[in-house]
């Protein structure tokens, strides 16, 4: 079976290129926007030379999935996956597009990002070993890395000035969008939270924290961006969980490891990476998508 081609990068003549972030090209379609999920790959805050094959279409998937099976919790941005259904003469356009795209309802960014965390790693691990707290929340004493919260925490998140996402408290979050969107935000943020992470368990998946980005359109609330997907969402294997050490987890760690050892000093440009880093990373990817997604 041939690898499909790596998807780095994409032109669209005719069509105006609102931005190009870290893995999307998004173009601006009047009131809709055409976000292309490419297979460019971010660690570090710094974009690899080298694409993963297949991770734009598992993002484009996963983040479709999730969209319709939770439509019941929450509007959404989602509109259509099928390049047929597009319009505005994207079908030219069918061999790029086909299975990474999504044509969305445009909205109002939402500045404050809404971090739920289940488990106890990354910068919360980090944190509760100086201070014992998770976001400023003291937690009880004793717990391991990877340890499961008492309960689900809702921790938002800014875009600092160095790019970088920024631990701020649900009192600064109502401070900069109102008590009550933050109120709403922390709700519906759990629902789809505690939803999720039961849907993935019942697939041998632990979701162990997650963040969701949230747009305004018509004075109405839209979960926007990707959702649930191994770049937004640390996914562990249920077997073999342990408190205690790091988990393995379904998303780009084979390349953070990588880049770790080479001591890079993660600053552009990053080391391209050696092709079975590339090839762990990929079967990472699919291996998600394929159990998250199982009947």
């Amino acid at each position: 079976m041939s690898t499909p081609p790596v998807v780095t990068e994409t032109t669209l003549p005719g069509f105006k290129l609102l931005g190009r972030g870290k893995v999307r090209d998004i173009y601006d379609l009047g009131d809709q926007l055409l976000i292309v999920a490419t297979d460019r790959l971010s660690a570090f805050d710094v974009v690899n030379p080298v694409g993963i094959p297949e991770k734009g279409r598992v993002l484009t998937a996963l983040s479709v999935f999730w969209f319709k099976l939770l439509a019941d919790l929450t509007e959404t941005h989602f509109i259509t996956d099928q390049i047929g259904e597009m319009g505005h003469g994207l079908e030219r356009f069918r061999p790029v597009l086909e299975g990474r795209s999504m044509l969305v309802k445009k909205t109002a960014p939402i500045r404050v990002e809404c971090v739920v965390r289940g488990y106890l790693a990354g910068s919360a691990w980090s944190e509760y070993r100086k201070s014992g707290t998770v976001c400023g929340v003291l937690m009880p004493p004793g717990l391991l890395e990877a340890s499961r919260l008492p309960a689900p925490l809702f921790t938002p998140a800014i875009k600092a000035e160095s790019g970088h996402d920024e631990n701020i408290s649900f009192e600064q979050s109502a401070e900069i969008l109102g008590q009550e969107l933050a109120s709403t935000l922390r709700e519906r943020s759990f629902a789809l939270y505690n939803r999720a992470a039961a849907h993935a368990l019942q697939r041998g998946i632990i979701l162990a924290d997650t963040k969701f980005e949230w747009g305004q359109r018509d004075g109405r609330l839209l979960l926007i961006d990707e959702v649930f997907t191994p770049d937004s969402s640390r996914f562990w294997p249920f077997a073999g969980y342990q408190p205690g050490r790091s988990q393995p987890s379904f998303d780009k760690q084979p390349v953070r490891d990588w880049l770790e050892s080479t001591g890079w000093d993660k600053t552009p440009p990053a080391p391209p990476l050696p092709p079975d880093v590339v090839r762990q990373t990929t079967e990472r990817y699919l291996e998600a998508l394929r159990l998250l997604t199982a009947p």
